[in-house]
């Protein structure tokens, strides 16, 4: 089956699905997009990435010609056309076709696109076995030149980390700030743990990430001590654990870092025990979209469970009063009327 691919309000086959020489996503990388899961049929954190998309469009004054629930919407349907359960869901919104100057004006109508594949577990067996990480020579983007929160399709300063992780060797990028903390992997987030602590930098200098900010919940729920705080190079290579949090990543631990051994060079605990936790959820939330193949919007989905539990308490009500009829015309609490006779 060919996958489908939504292209501003139509759902076209991947061989018929173009973006113009003329996009300035294309040419400068203007615009934005998100990394989405689907997990059993389930998205997770639907409505967050779709908050964070909306935020980083408003962040540089781009306009999403698009509804949220609309866009969700959008989203739901793509999956649905492509039969997907497990899949990586990228929504991109462009400024849209203009010249090959940079103002934005020429761009009068936005471009959306939205990509789905399916999508396994990433790293594979190195979720058992650790990744290996090194420390890169380029520095994250200073927040006052552009934001690492604006989830831009402008990832140059990532390709660049990753590009020098290859030659180094290493599975994932650490990526310093200018100030000499960590910031971030070239496309996750870093976490340590020294003492039963679960540590992480601040969102300053680095993307809030959605899957972080899952794990930060969870590993409150689970009683650990959670502290952002900036982080060395002396924290990684002293850590008892280490694990990097991505939509794409999951949650993955590093057992290497600049040929250092963390700890006895395994993973855990604390990385398996939030990992299992966190895969639980993701099969258990979520919008779901799955059993609905013919196109039903979510909110023809809620109107038909609300359908069907309305019948079902009126079946129930129905059921009682008949019973209590019943009830009152055969039995007396004083004995004197007993199947009807007196």
């Amino acid at each position: 089956m060919i996958p489908v691919i939504y292209v501003n309000g139509e759902y076209l086959p991947e061989n018929e699905a173009k973006v113009s020489l003329y996009d300035h996503g294309f040419l400068y990388g203007d615009g934005v997009f998100e990394g989405i899961r689907a997990y059993n049929g389930r998205v997770f954190r639907l409505n967050d990435h779709v908050d964070r998309l909306y935020d980083s469009a408003r962040a540089i004054a781009l306009n999403i010609p698009l509804t949220k629930e609309e866009m969700v919407e959008a989203i739901l349907e793509t999956l649905r056309r492509n039969n997907y359960k497990d899949a990586y869901i990228r929504p991109i919104v462009t400024r849209g076709d203009g010249d090959l100057g940079l103002d934005p004006l020429k761009c009068p109508h936005q471009n959306i696109f939205i990509v789905t594949v399916e999508w396994g577990a990433m790293y594979g067996d190195l979720y058992e076995k650790g990744l290996t990480a090194v420390t890169v020579g380029i520095r994250r983007n200073r927040s006052d030149t552009i934001p690492p929160n604006i989830k831009s399709l402008n990832y140059l300063n990532n390709v660049l980390a990753k590009i020098e992780a290859n030659e180094k060797g290493g599975d994932e990028a650490v990526i310093l700030d200018t100030n000499g903390f960590i910031s971030e992997g070239s496309g996750d987030n870093i976490f340590t743990v020294k003492n039963d602590i679960i540590y992480t930098p601040p969102t300053i200098n680095n993307l809030k990430g959605i899957t972080r900010a899952a794990t930060i919940e969870l590993a409150k729920k689970n009683n650990y001590t959670m502290v952002e705080t900036d982080l060395g190079l002396f924290d990684l290579y002293t850590a008892d654990e280490i694990f990097v949090t991505g939509t794409a990543a999951e949650i993955a631990p590093i057992t290497k870092i600049d040929g250092r051994i963390i700890a006895d060079g395994k993973p855990g605990p604390t990385t398996p025990l939030l990992s299992r936790n966190t895969a639980d959820i993701r099969l258990r939330r979520g919008v779901y979209f799955s059993q609905f193949s013919n196109g039903l919007s979510q909110l023809q989905q809620f109107t038909f469970y609300r359908c069907i539990c309305s019948l079902y308490f009126i079946a129930q009500t129905i059921s009682i009063n008949l019973i209590e009829m019943w009830t009152l015309d055969n039995f007396t609490f004083a004995g004197t009327k007993i199947h009807g006779q007196v």
